[in-house]
């Protein structure tokens, strides 16, 4: 005798459901092969996938555009930009770095995601600073520099606030020998221009006023084999306007002989490094070299140099340009950060490829010193 077994109600309703669905699946199949599918099918949902790579896109943001400064007093300065496209991850804030024209310290300030900053560090009456901005996100990429701003700062807080022009056209005659006549072209000011600042400056960071003039020549001495020379016009409030184009004139005393008293050496380079993977996948990988300067001197100019092990190759980089030989890698500085100030840092990113395990550098050397881990 046979039997029947009956399904509760509830696997029942499951059953009819399962058909259902496996009915529908092969009704969307057959209509998208037809080139006619309902409209149903566009409310199905994709699987989620389960490849577990992560997102390792090395691509920083976009550098900030539209840098520009708002109010300039005479010891703060607000910029205002157009925020970075994200490129990989979202952008977490932007870092200002600044200089004093004719100096090579270099000065930093970190900011959140704002598009809007008031500097205040460093900024001092009748200076002329360049600004420039970059975006990071929040791995750590970094985006290229803004263009860059030039701002010259006040003298006073009331009054006559607007410093004249930069004089142009400033030329040397001769360029080569004991002493060269300096002309330019005159200034113009809201109010008017009373004289001119005429500075030799050393190449590095040492501007020295040589005199203030009421025309537009000056005869100076060359003192070293190598001297620049720039102007500043100055109005009666005493605000000066930016620099002048700068000219170098050669042919003065030359540097004292090695039988001469030497002035002590500059301080050695003193640095510390890390190399940190941010993200390590099957294939590749990306990391950031940081490198510090412990020093009380600025690491201009700087190169970073280290082995990688294994079959670790670079295919790209930012916040500087690479070449690699065999295992050596060779990290040159970018124009925007070409300096580190004594207690600053510099990181440059790397993606890479690799099949052997992702090992970092025993040493890393900055301008060929070894640095600190």
């Amino acid at each position: 005798m046979s039997r029947t077994r009956t399904l509760p109600s509830s696997l029942r309703l499951a059953s009819v459901a399962a058909l259902a669905l496996i009915a529908g699946a092969l009704l969307i199949a057959v209509n998208d092969a037809s080139g006619s599918a309902p409209a149903a099918a566009s409310l199905t949902t994709a699987a989620p996938s389960v490849s577990g790579t992560p997102n390792t896109s090395p691509f920083p943001p976009s550098p900030p555009t539209n840098l520009q400064a708002g109010a300039v007093t005479t010891t703060s300065v607000t910029l205002t930009w157009t925020a970075s496209a994200r490129g990989c991850c979202a952008v977490t804030g932007y870092d200002i770095l600044y200089q004093q024209v004719f100096n090579d310290i270099f000065w930093t300030a970190s900011v959140g995601n704002v598009t809007t900053a008031t500097v205040t560090a460093e900024i001092r009456p009748g200076q002329q600073y360049r600004f420039w901005v970059s975006a990071h996100d929040d791995l750590g990429h970094r985006s290229g520099s803004s263009a860059v701003v030039n701002v010259v700062t006040p003298v006073a807080t009331g009054g006559d606030t607007v410093p004249p022009a930069a004089p142009t056209g400033l030329a040397a005659d001769p360029t080569n020998g004991p002493t060269t006549t300096l002309t330019w072209s005159p200034s113009t000011d809201n109010v008017g221009v009373t004289g001119y600042n005429v500075y030799r400056f050393d190449g590095v960071f040492i501007s020295t006023l040589l005199a203030t003039v009421p025309g537009t020549t000056y005869t100076a001495a060359v003192v070293t084999p190598s001297d620049q020379f720039y102007v500043r016009a100055r109005d009666a409030a005493g605000n000066l306007s930016a620099a002048s184009n700068s000219v170098t004139v050669t042919g003065g005393s030359p540097r004292p002989s090695s039988s001469s008293p030497s002035p002590s050496a500059p301080p050695p380079l003193s640095c510390r490094a890390t190399f940190t993977y941010t993200s390590v996948w099957s294939s590749g990988f990306v990391a950031d070299v940081t490198v510090t300067n412990t020093g009380t001197t600025p690491i201009v100019d700087w190169v970073i140099t280290f082995s990688l092990g294994g079959d670790q190759r670079v295919i790209q980089s930012w916040n500087g340009s690479y070449v690699q030989t065999g295992t050596a890698v060779t990290l040159t500085h970018a124009t925007w950060n070409r300096t580190i100030p004594p207690g600053g840092s510099v990181t440059v990113g790397l993606y890479g490829e690799r099949s052997t395990p992702a090992t970092p550098p025993a040493v890393v050397f900055v301008n060929g010193v070894p640095c600190a881990s």
